[in-house]
């Protein structure tokens, strides 16, 4: 049996509709400001200091030589863990808030080797895009178990009083 014209359409028609909703579902991978921020805490997490510093707004980075053990984001981030949890093993986009026309406060839930907590890890990155187009992270905070009160993302990106935030 051959096939009319219009089914091929249809199929066409179809598998456009599901990369366009496999791009908007999957923000990390089409977006700079999250990408940017998922290679921060990746990168930070597993300890590659030199990776996660090119991820960092230039204040950032400063900060970082004044504030962290041996100059190093990935000491800095890894203090803020208990070692019961265990290693760092991935973090996964949650999801974002935009905050302006060029920032945004993106979540990620972080896994470790011993299972920590029912409901993970939150990271947070702020990201903002530069006036070269560049997009940097600017701040992060959490490390801290999704278990705890009050661990939503507009709370922990934006109150200076929360626990790990950087600057």
């Amino acid at each position: 049996m051959k096939m009319k014209p219009i089914y091929w359409l249809g199929l066409l028609v179809f598998v456009v509709i599901v990369i366009i909703t496999t791009a908007l579902l999957i923000p990390q991978g089409t977006n700079p400001a999250y990408a940017i921020a998922q290679d921060f805490v990746l990168s930070a997490g597993k300890g590659d200091d030199a990776s996660a510093v090119n991820t960092l707004s230039p204040e950032l980075q400063a900060w970082v030589r004044e504030n962290c053990p041996v100059e190093s984001v990935s000491r800095c981030v890894d203090d803020y863990t208990p070692a019961d949890w265990g290693d760092f093993l991935n973090a996964v986009f949650r999801r974002a808030q935009r905050d302006g026309r060029d920032a945004w406060n993106v979540l990620f839930l972080a896994t470790y080797a011993e299972n920590q907590g029912f409901s993970g890890v939150c990271i947070y990155a702020r990201t903002e895009q530069k006036p070269d187009e560049t997009w940097h992270v600017v701040a992060w905070s959490g490390w801290m178990s999704c278990d705890e009160p009050n661990s939503g993302l507009s709370d922990l990106i934006n109150d200076p009083s929360v626990p790990n935030r950087a600057p």
